[in-house]
């Protein structure tokens, strides 16, 4: 599920969920990558239980700067605690499930 930035506090509980943001900057190749590749992560895996959100960091500096973004594209696991941080195009899968705890 997509979400619109207002919809994620990251200081609120999320109510058993997980709950993730996608950070991307406009139209770029890896930005590309890593929305199908946590696209089919989540229908896979998280449809029923969790939410997540996509950023455009061209549009939503602020977002960006309020959760310390310094490379694109950026996945942040808000919900369940703690916050965990990844890096690129979220192509191995296998990592990407096991760090983010969902496997």
């Amino acid at each position: 599920m997509v979400t619109g930035a207002e919809d994620i506090d990251p200081g609120q509980p999320s109510g058993g969920k997980h709950e993730f943001i996608l950070f991307v900057s406009g139209m770029s190749i890896k930005s590309l990558a890593a929305i199908e590749n946590f696209n089919a992560i989540y229908n896979e895996y998280l449809k029923d239980h969790a939410n997540f959100q996509i950023i455009d960091i061209g549009n939503e500096k602020a977002m960006a700067v309020q959760f310390g973004i310094v490379a694109i594209p950026t996945l942040i696991r808000i919900e369940p605690h703690p916050i965990r941080t990844l890096v690129g195009d979220l192509s191995n899968k296998e990592k990407v499930l096991n760090y983010l705890g969902i496997t």
